[in-house]
């Protein structure tokens, strides 16, 4: 698959971003979709030069963008979306736009290119609150937030594709990912963004809920042994570290690592809706081990010990407004 030509979606972003650093370094030609916007600006595909590389700008939400941008491509990675939860409360309906009609959008334009092989990314907030665990892929779906709801719409607009219409789609579920480059929305980078930058007290919600954990480069390892195994297709697929770490022992273990006295202080104005708080994620990780040959590298200490070391580059701690409330 060397030769392969890949389309990136949100490839301007977190995740996305790493996984195209990763397809170039594995040989793959890279069409990087970077959402437009009049200042020319790539998010974290600044800097990224590689002759293998095309960046084009566009939105998801232009059926004939799509069309044109998948013309020629033989793997799709769908990554671009609308993620953040508290954001969903206020514009649910952008959501649907981006999220479900997007990936309509992308898999309408894979089925009339001919496109090989397609995977859209999906989230383990699809699930909610783990009603067992470890949490694998026949656990039912709950829309606790608007956001879950509609990537749940958007798993489903993706399988029906494959189901009515043979397009070799592939689900793939993150859990929790984290790293460098990750939006100041996630718990993770508030709180080493808000540590390095001087700041004694930290406002937050709950900190009960248990996440499974997952270095970013570990999750991208993901994506591609999921595109090179014909095991995959027409399948929802769990990328997890078989295990839970509270929110409150994650944040200690920041704390631990940076040497911080900080206090963290309760405020309301984090703390989800109490039916649309997930308490519990716990992924199971048999289907992807079963199907591929992927196994994480990086436990938690070590990938939270890389994620500082990022933040506390000072060009890189300048990107973020650690005194503003990013919902």
């Amino acid at each position: 698959m060397a030769s392969k030509n890949c389309l990136v979606t949100g490839a301007d972003g977190f995740i996305g971003s790493h996984l195209t650093e990763l397809l170039l370094e594995k040989g793959y030609k890279v069409r990087a979709l970077s959402y437009y916007n009049s200042f020319n600006h790539w998010g974290w595909l600044e800097g990224i030069n590689h002759v293998n590389l095309e960046v084009v700008s566009g939105d998801v939400r232009d059926p004939h963008f799509c069309k044109y941008i998948t013309k020629d491509i033989d793997i799709v990675f769908h990554l671009a979306a609308l993620i953040a939860i508290p954001y969903s409360y206020v514009a649910p309906d952008s959501y649907i736009d981006t999220n479900v009609k997007g990936t309509l959008n992308i898999c309408q334009a894979a089925k009339e290119n001919g496109v090989k092989r397609i995977l859209v990314t999906s989230t383990s907030e699809v699930y909610g609150t783990a009603q067992y665990v470890p949490i694998d892929e026949n656990h039912p779906k709950q829309p606790q937030s608007p956001y879950s709801a509609s990537k749940i719409g958007a798993d489903a607009m993706a399988m029906s594709f494959y189901n009515a219409f043979e397009l070799p789609v592939t689900i793939v579920r993150p859990f929790n990912t984290y790293g460098p480059r990750q939006s100041a929305r996630a718990i993770i980078p508030t709180i080493i963004s808000q540590i390095a930058a001087g700041i004694k007290e930290i406002k937050l919600g709950d900190l009960t809920p248990t996440r499974d954990f997952n270095y970013v480069k570990d999750t991208v390892e993901g994506f591609l042994a999921i595109a090179v195994s014909n095991q995959t297709i027409g399948k929802e697929i769990n990328i997890a570290s078989n295990s839970e770490i509270s929110m409150h022992d994650t944040l200690n273990l920041i704390k631990e690592i940076m040497n911080s006295d900080v206090k963290f202080i309760t405020d309301n104005q984090r703390i989800r809706p109490v039916k649309s708080e997930v308490f519990r994620l716990f992924g199971d990780d048999k289907l992807i081990k079963k199907t591929t040959d992927w196994k994480p590298i990086y436990d938690i200490k070590t990938g939270l010990e890389d994620t500082i070391k990022w933040f506390l580059d000072r060009a890189n701690l300048e990107k973020y407004k650690t005194d503003i409330y990013n919902i």
